[in-house]
């Protein structure tokens, strides 16, 4: 109990601890997000629990109205009716920010991801044995784990902002330098879980694993590194893909904010189990970047 409020505590009161993540040489997002903002994932969370749409009550009429509506008439819908529906689905976003990537072959951020990948996997294999034998399963993989599990029982938004929040609310932001002793280490979620201590990229990586154990597709999260160009920093958060759209989870707030509400942050690279990828930034990015809505 303690560990938890001391936890929270930290949280709400620590600056971004995520001065240095190396090996990026292009230009994160900085401020606070708004208690109405943080008041309105509490109520979609609450909502999809109970299988509310908040978003939209307006009952939609079942497709095969208008073909019954044809038939009626004597008539035979044509093919373009046929394939119209009364709410159009939005066209799923290929990446975060809308940007192509470019696969990494070489540099410090690919070795510091293959690093990390490999105790990732040792962690999967503890987290295994811990579903077998809860009897000898360590501490630490029983936090993750039970976050896991409060993750897979919602689903949608519900299930990321559960996972982004209790992760959040687990883990005092230390850097590397203070925890470690040197400017920047990364950590898979067991380490971070038994310390109880981390930095952005910590943060990212336990929500990464989390997200899918969960149950969330391999396409839709992604790890993301920024830079913002306000204070010359690099920073870690996580993407995920929900109804089309990505959303970005930082370890600064509980809100989930959409990617295209960033500003001033400049992506730099997206990093999954298919390996990491640099971001190709065209000119038109640049309205991104400055024209959007201040939202840190």
């Amino acid at each position: 109990m303690f560990l938890r409020i001391a936890a929270c505590a930290a949280w709400l009161f620590a600056w971004p601890v995520c001065a240095e993540i190396h090996g990026a040489t292009l230009s994160i997002p900085g401020g606070a997000v708004t208690p109405a903002q943080e008041m309105a994932q509490e109520q979609t969370i609450a909502a999809l629990d109970r299988n509310v749409d908040i978003e939209d009550k307006t009952p939609v009429a079942p497709r095969q109205h208008a073909s019954i509506a044809a038939l009626s008439a004597g008539t035979e819908p044509s093919p373009t009716k046929r394939a119209i529906s009364p709410q159009t689905a939005p066209a799923s976003e290929p990446a975060p920010f809308g940007l192509a990537a470019e696969q990494v072959s070489d540099g410090e951020i690919l070795r510091k991801w293959m690093g990390v990948e490999s105790e990732i996997r040792k962690d999967e294999q503890v987290l295994a044995r811990c579903r077998k034998d809860a009897s000898s399963c360590p501490s630490a993989a029983q936090r993750l784990l039970a976050i896991i599990d409060e993750g897979r029982a919602r689903s949608g938004r519900a299930r990321i902002g559960a996972i982004n929040r209790a992760i959040n609310l687990a883990i005092i932001p230390t850097s590397d330098l203070v925890q470690w002793g040197v400017v920047d280490r990364w950590s898979a979620p067991l380490e971070t879980f038994t310390t109880h201590r981390g930095d952005c990229e910590d943060y990212a990586i336990a929500k990464y694993v989390a997200l899918r154990a969960a149950g969330v597709a391999p396409d839709d999260v992604k790890l993301v590194v920024l830079r913002n160009s306000d204070v010359g920093e690099n920073h870690a958060v996580v993407a995920v893909r929900i109804d089309g759209a990505w959303v970005i989870l930082d370890n600064r707030w509980l809100a989930l904010v959409s990617d295209r509400e960033m500003r001033r942050a400049t992506p730099l690279f997206e990093i999954d189990e298919d390996g990491v990828r640099q971001f190709v930034a065209p000119p038109a990015n640049a309205q991104l970047r400055d024209g959007a809505p201040a939202s840190f």
